[in-house]
């Protein structure tokens, strides 16, 4: 994958999003796209019995807050690789704010999806069709894993689809 392909494609595809893989669930490898090696790197490695919850990723073609690509979580049937492409559902988003000591916090979202090839999770359409352990189970998550850099993460709330593509839209470059 180079960074002319990356570029090129687009956030929708036919009302579902695209997802770019960089962590597949169950690792504790933390990959990242690195655009001037056009390449996967291996960013960190998670504490032992800590592991990304969801296949952890971004949407193509967009911009967050924090001036990297909107965050994408990705429920799927089995794990996948980095660098898979997926097409998914949106379910939602968690709205949250990241900040390091003494800095101005920053949103920082997570937007949740389905991937569209999913036979375990076909019947999911919206955030609030997971349930509230999970959804709690994964605020937790991103808590710790921001403590580990050193940085706060605060849930502001969970919206459902219609928010989450408004706000897909708003990021697009």
């Amino acid at each position: 994958m180079s960074r002319d392909n990356v570029a090129r494609i687009p956030a929708f595809v036919e009302g579902d999003v695209h997802a770019v893989i960089e962590s597949p669930a169950g690792s504790r490898s933390k990959f990242k796209w690195d655009p001037a090696l056009e390449t996967f790197t291996l960013h960190k490695v998670l504490p032992a019995g800590m592991a990304f919850p969801l296949e952890f990723g971004f949407i193509p073609g967009t911009r967050g807050g924090d001036g990297d690509p909107l965050d994408a979580l990705v429920l799927t049937d089995e794990p996948t690789f980095a660098g898979c492409l997926v097409r998914a559902r949106l379910l939602g988003v968690m709205t949250a704010e990241q900040s390091t000591a003494g800095e101005e916090p920053v949103r920082n979202d997570r937007f949740l999806a389905v991937s569209a090839a999913s036979r375990t999770y076909e019947q999911l359409r919206r955030v609030q069709d997971i349930s509230p352990r999970a959804l709690a189970d994964l605020e937790q998550f991103f808590v710790h894993y921001n403590e580990l850099e050193g940085k706060r993460f605060r849930v502001l709330g969970m919206l459902g689809p219609e928010a989450a593509r408004s706000l897909v839209e708003a990021g697009q470059k």
